[in-house]
This record gives C-alpha cells, sequence and structure tokens, in this order.
C-alpha cells in the first residue's frame, strides 16, 4: 500500500527544506523530494506489479502543488489500468528522439547524398549539376521541408512547371531526387514509397518524357537561309564563330564540337574520331569533314596550355553560351542545335540520300536492336559525300523564294 498522510496546502509544501521524502496527501503515494542541494521535486511511489516505483513528476516549484495531484491522479489511473507510467514515458521519449534524428530537411539530406556520391559521379562537372538542378529547381519548393514529409504534391509542383519546356532537364531532376528520396530511407529520414519514383507513380500524372522528346523542337533555320547566315558568320571574327561554324557543317553537337580535341583528328583523312564517352548515344562516332571543315580546325592555334581544338580565352572549353551569343549576334531565330534540323531538313527535302544515311551523319540510332546488328559499316564514304554537298549548298545563298532543286548528283 502506498504511504497515506495528512493532506498539506500550498504554504506549507512550500516550508519543506529538510532533505528527504515529504508525502503530502490527497493523492496516495505523492511526495515532494528535497535534495541535500536544496532541490526540490515530486515523487509518486506506487505499486506497479509486484514492485515498488518511483515516478519523477517534475520539480518544485515549476510544478506546483496542484499540478503534483493532478499528474499523480492521471498516473494512478493508467497504473489501474495495467499500463506502466514510466515505461510509456520513456517510450514517448525515445519516440522523440528518433523523431528529432529524423528531422532532416530535404536540402540537408540531398547536400549529404551528393557528397557521399560524389566519388560515383562521372567528374566535378556532374557534381556540380545535380547541385544545380536541385538548388534552381527543388529547393525552392521543398528544400525546407523535413524530407520524411515530401510528398508527390511536392515532387509535382517542382516537376510541372519544366516538364513540357525543359523535359530533359525535368526528366534529369526527378531522378535525381529519386535517388535522393531513396538514400533518406535507407538511413531511416523518411518511410513509405518513393513519391518521385516513375513507374507507379508520376508516370501517372506526368506524360513520358520520351514521347515529348518526339514532338520538341529547337529553333532552327529554314533551309534556304542557311547560306545567308554563313556568309555573315564568316565575317566574324573569333573562335566562338570558327566553332558555330564548325557545327553546322559537320551536323553535330554543340558539346561535341566544344570538347573537340586536336588528338581526335586525322586531317589528311578528313576525319574526326568523337570517343563514346563525349557522345550521346556512348558509341565512337566517325564525322567526315568537308575541305571546309578541314580549313576551320587548320586554322585555330595550338596552344600549349590546351587539348581543346576550339579553346576559350584561358584555355578550357568553351561554353555553350558562347555559340548561342554569336547566333544572337547575327539576329537569327535559330539556336545551335537547331542547325541539325536545318541538316536534316536539307538531307530528306532537297537530296536523294537515304534517311539512314542522314540519321547515322546526326549519330542517331538507326532501326532496332536486330537491324543493327546486322548493319556492321558507318556508311562513312557516302557520309562523307553528303557533307561535301551540304558544305557547297551551304556556300550558296539563295534569293528570296527560290525553288532548291534536288541535288541529283546525290544519288552517286
Amino acid at each position: 500500500m502506498a504511504r497515506r498522510a495528512k493532506p498539506l496546502s500550498a504554504f506549507s509544501v512550500a516550508r519543506l527544506t529538510e532533505p528527504g521524502l515529504h508525502f503530502v496527501g490527497d493523492v496516495p503515494g505523492l511526495a515532494l523530494q528535497v535534495l541535500p542541494s536544496g532541490a526540490r521535486t515530486w515523487i509518486l511511489r506506487a505499486m506497479m506489479g509486484t514492485k515498488r516505483r518511483d515516478m519523477g513528476l517534475g520539480g518544485y516549484p515549476a510544478v506546483t502543488l496542484a499540478g503534483a495531484r493532478d499528474a499523480a491522479r492521471v498516473a494512478r489511473a493508467k497504473i489501474k489500468e495495467g499500463i506502466d507510467p514510466i515505461n510509456e514515458a520513456r517510450a514517448k521519449q525515445s519516440a522523440l528522439r528518433a523523431s528529432a534524428s529524423s528531422a532532416i530537411s530535404f536540402e540537408e539530406c540531398a547536400e549529404r547524398f551528393v557528397a557521399s556520391h560524389s566519388a560515383g559521379l562521372k567528374n566535378a562537372k556532374s557534381e556540380m549539376q545535380w547541385r544545380n538542378t536541385l538548388a534552381k529547381y527543388a529547393y525552392p519548393v521543398m528544400g525546407k521541408l523535413l524530407v520524411r514529409d515530401v510528398s508527390m504534391t511536392h515532387v509535382l509542383q517542382v516537376l510541372e512547371p519544366i516538364w513540357h519546356t525543359k523535359t530533359e532537364t525535368a526528366s534529369r531532376l526527378r531522378g535525381r531526387i529519386e535517388a535522393v528520396l531513396d538514400w533518406a530511407t535507407v538511413r531511416g529520414y523518411r518511410d513509405g514509397a518513393n513519391p518521385a519514383r516513375w513507374k507507379g507513380h508520376l508516370d501517372k500524372a506526368l506524360p513520358a518524357a520520351e514521347k515529348i522528346s518526339k514532338t520538341k523542337h529547337h529553333p532552327a533555320l529554314p533551309v534556304s537561309d542557311i547560306g545567308a547566315f554563313m556568309k555573315k558568320l564568316r565575317t566574324l571574327d573569333g573562335v566562338g564563330a570558327s566553332a558555330l561554324e564548325f557545327l553546322i557543317l559537320t551536323a553535330t553537337r554543340s558539346g561535341e564540337v566544344r570538347g573537340a580535341q586536336w588528338s581526335e583528328f586525322d586531317l589528311a583523312a578528313g576525319l574526326w574520331t568523337i570517343p563514346a564517352e563525349r557522345m550521346k548515344m556512348k558509341k565512337p562516332h566517325r564525322v567526315p569533314l568537308s575541305s571546309r571543315a578541314v580549313e576551320l580546325v587548320k586554322a585555330q592555334p595550338k596552344r600549349s596550355d590546351s587539348e581543346y581544338v576550339f579553346a576559350a580565352l584561358r584555355g578550357g572549353m568553351l561554353s555553350d553560351m558562347t555559340l548561342n551569343a554569336v547566333v544572337r549576334r547575327l539576329e537569327a531565330p535559330a539556336v545551335p542545335h537547331g542547325f541539325r534540323s536545318t541538316f536534316r531538313d536539307w538531307a530528306a527535302e532537297h537530296t536523294n540520300y537515304p534517311r539512314d544515311v542522314a540519321e547515322m551523319a546526326l549519330a542517331h540510332a538507326i532501326g532496332d536492336k536486330v537491324e543493327a546488328a546486322y548493319r556492321r559499316g558507318d556508311l562513312f564514304q557516302k557520309r562523307a559525300r553528303m557533307m561535301a554537298d551540304w558544305a557547297a549548298f551551304c556556300d550558296i545563298v539563295q534569293p528570296p523564294g527560290a525553288v532548291i532543286p534536288i541535288n541529283r548528283a546525290s544519288e552517286a
């Protein structure tokens, strides 16, 4: 039985200063414990099963006599129902500690993920792209959210504004968010399904990226305007103008041209071999060079401080913005990548070259895997003739409204 005592008043309790346990009555087992240091705390002594337990109810005077009696009554009611208040309190504290340890924001989680996986990324540029895309698109929406609270609603708020306009960026961003959230789950910072997962989740809310990409077009010059554009382009000085002309003549991508290195060229053979690691399809690509393309490469100075053919001022790789700036300077309604479309339109509408030859010149996948297995060549000789014809076409300034004849010589 818990010890019973005469109920004390608040005034009487305030005067208890002798070290020891002072039972205050009204609620069986409730006592004020006075420590030798003078500190005072509330204790409820009660039988829990077959053991006598002392349960702390808080310090005095922060917890008043009335507050201690109320807490003691609640605790005794739980004991009567078979609940151990001490174990219950410990469980709550443990849950709070666990909750606090998992109270990490999405931004902090993402930064930890990138830091721990930096060695697995391709290079420093890849790490920077991870950080930049998350910082630009994800953090403004959910960077400060606890990672455990990130839902599909938040992910869609990040992706939907750019899903149709910057599809490739949005698709990569989705994968990065998914990777961060998977890491957070493994680390115990969140649980449940990953709201950034595509299959079974976001595929129900967004169209597939590849379907959007098929209908997405880069601004491109009409075929009839390419000669006039090239004439203006050749009046400009600078490595950016040379790189852009080379890009047009080879129908290659901006990154492939800007990253071109001297070791990739056999100018005597009119050949540029782009290694697999620099190609979108991750396969080496042989590019036949027209005589004008060879001239452009030969005109670039070989620098001791750079391996790049079209090197930036300080020896590094040119930025994509450099080529864009050249196009804007000429006030053309196009972007560098759009010249590949101009080339494709020329090949399709104004020559008799087979479609596969043009597609291979663009380093696109040809047919399915079975067809690819049987096609062992890269149509280099046919592509060489086609690129020479394209270079010749780019030299011709078409008068307004001119009807461009089909180049019959291309059938050879």
